[in-house]
């Protein structure tokens, strides 16, 4: 009797205490079912579908800073090709297999040049055959001859530049002068220097500017260490100094070499 009436005093079940039950295990905190218990519910995590449309961005984005680099590329090379074709279109022609620019390059462009005389055609081969007499006496020392090595001798060492240009804007050429004062370290009858694409018209070497001349008796470039050699008569004298003179000209060139010229376009006009 005593267990009966216990049980007749619990109250009973309702539908709302059912859903109470049900929400609690589902995990929403005992809320109802409705739009509190939606807001106040865990928000689902990024989905795969999701990851996926990120990674199709990243690769777009990288497609197009490619396609970008393409295309200045692409620029760059026309717009050095489109310079070189205008200085071919404009430039004055060079002569000889190095670059080097014969006398009348100053003149105008489309000025006929004068044909070459035959008696400075021999007096080159003479001086190859001459070249090629002293590497030979080089290789039996069993030695480099100084302008085939890397470095420049260190017999001479020079001490002031003096040095003048002139440049002639008309067809893009300039000619120079060069005043070098060397000392003498060791004796040699060799002088060596750098020099590339470029015509030389005289050579001269003084003792101290006032005594007389050294003779010289050869010249000629060496293209493959891209350096000029004056052959003298004599040896320079080991602590004096000497003053070397060079009368040259040759092209302003178009690329990133020596004594070279650039553009831009303006208002669709080159300067």
């Amino acid at each position: 009797m005593a267990l009966e009436e216990k049980r007749e005093k619990r109250p009973p079940v309702t539908p709302m205490m059912i859903e109470e039950e049900a929400a609690l295990r589902n995990g929403s905190r005992g809320l109802p079912p409705g739009p509190w218990a939606e807001a106040a519910g865990p928000r689902p995590r990024t989905t795969e579908r999701h990851i996926a449309v990120h990674k199709r961005l990243v690769l777009g984005f990288a497609v197009s800073i490619l396609a970008l680099l393409a295309v200045t590329m692409i620029a760059v090379l026309l717009s050095v090709r489109f310079e070189e074709c205008s200085a071919a279109a404009d430039g004055p022609p060079r002569a000889g297999g190095n670059g080097s620019l014969s006398g009348a390059a100053r003149q105008q462009p489309g000025a006929e040049q004068p044909p070459g005389r035959p008696e400075e055609e021999a007096r080159g081969g003479e001086a190859a055959e001459e070249e090629e007499e002293e590497e030979e006496e080089w290789q039996r020392r069993r030695e480099l001859p100084p302008w085939a090595r890397p470095r420049l001798p260190r017999h001479l060492r020079p001490l002031h530049y003096n040095l003048m240009l002139s440049a002639f804007m008309e067809n893009f050429t300039f000619s120079g002068e060069v005043n070098v004062q060397l000392e003498v370290r060791n004796a040699s009858r060799y002088i060596v220097l750098h020099a590339h694409r470029m015509h030389i018209e005289a050579v001269r070497v003084a003792e101290d500017k006032l005594a007389g001349g050294v003779r010289v008796a050869r010249t000629f470039f060496y293209p493959q260490t891209q350096v000029f050699v004056v052959v003298l008569n004599r040896s320079l004298e080991v602590q004096k100094s000497y003053n070397l003179k060079i009368i040259y000209n040759a092209l302003i060139e178009n690329e990133l070499l020596g004594f070279f010229r650039s553009s831009y376009v303006l208002h669709g006009e080159r300067r």
